[in-house]
């Protein structure tokens, strides 16, 4: 069995989690793309080392800066850790890919970034690659927008390297074990509110301090340091812009991601929602827990 804790930036799920996982005494893996990087912790809002002594975490600081994790590698790890643990282990996060290669089984190509290729096809700008990609892959074509240029360099590399269309190798292979999943919402200006204090709160944390450091030991021109949070601060460090403009940028920036991860999960109707402003909220979610498990792995009945 897995429960999944989802939702957008800032809606709660950590501390949800915490407290849920303390009961189950269980664990929590991370489904969150950047939090797998050592280093990078305020501006991913990485569970702490204090939350991390209370609950086991996993899926948290296992690869370096300049390293990539690609999804298929996520994937396995994920299904190992799930597959160890006795007790109900809960999946947690707002990395919509992540959570989907899991809870849908997601059938993923297993070819590894190819940097001087997709530089390559890069160049060729992308109209001319979304159109070798119409010739190449209809299929695919069809679900990637011809100006999603990420996707459209995914499905020519997946192709090139082993002459099958990207569109013949996907596609689902559900987990036969039962899973529940809880997503926290609330109304869009209450997750405002709740991302502008958020912003505020990395930034006395020490953000500032962390791309600073960052940038003096990977460069200025490491891909994780244009990322969200990141990308701002590093403005203003170069002096395009002062540290209120880089913040309030910063809460813009997340406020439009939130909304791109809302739109992403609300299309999953598996998920049950819950009202992360409900003064109830940990045992209203518990309630359904327990409806959820069968009585004999209730943690009542153990």
């Amino acid at each position: 069995m897995l429960i999944v804790i989802c939702g957008a930036t800032a809606s709660g799920k950590s501390g949800l989690a915490l407290e849920i996982a303390q009961r189950l005494d269980s664990v929590i893996i991370s489904a969150d793309s950047r939090q797998i990087y050592r280093e990078f912790d305020l501006g991913t809002a990485k569970p702490t080392l204090a939350e991390q002594n209370l609950v086991p975490h996993f899926q948290i600081d296992i690869c370096e800066p300049t390293e990539v994790l690609t999804l298929a590698e996520y994937q396995q790890q994920t299904r190992e850790l799930i597959a160890h643990h006795q007790n109900i282990p809960l999946l947690v996060g707002g990395t919509g890919l992540y959570l989907d290669s899991i809870t849908k089984g997601l059938k993923i190509p297993r070819v590894a970034p190819q940097p001087e290729l997709r530089s390559q096809l890069s160049a060729l700008g992308q109209g001319q690659i979304y159109a070798w990609l119409k010739q190449i892959d209809p299929v695919a074509a069809q679900k990637i927008h011809q100006n999603d240029h990420y996707r459209t360099l995914r499905a020519l590399e997946v192709f090139y390297v082993t002459g099958v269309p990207i569109s013949a190798q996907q596609g689902e292979n559900p987990p036969d074990y039962p899973i529940l999943q809880i997503g926290l919402d609330c109304d869009v200006e209450v997750l405002d509110r709740r991302i502008t204090t958020r912003v505020g709160q990395m930034i006395e944390m020490g953000l500032v301090e962390e791309v600073e450091y960052l940038s003096a030991k990977y460069g200025m021109d490491l891909p994780l340091l244009d990322t969200l949070g990141y990308a701002e601060i590093k403005q203003y460090l170069l002096g395009e812009m002062d540290l209120p403009e880089a913040i309030a940028l910063t809460a813009t920036h997340t406020r439009q991601f939130a909304k791109r991860q809302r739109t992403w999960f609300r299309k999953n109707k598996q998920i049950i929602w819950f009202d992360n402003t409900n003064p109830h909220l940990v045992e209203t979610v518990w309630q359904q827990i327990t409806e959820f498990i069968p009585s004999q792995l209730r943690v009542g009945d153990r």
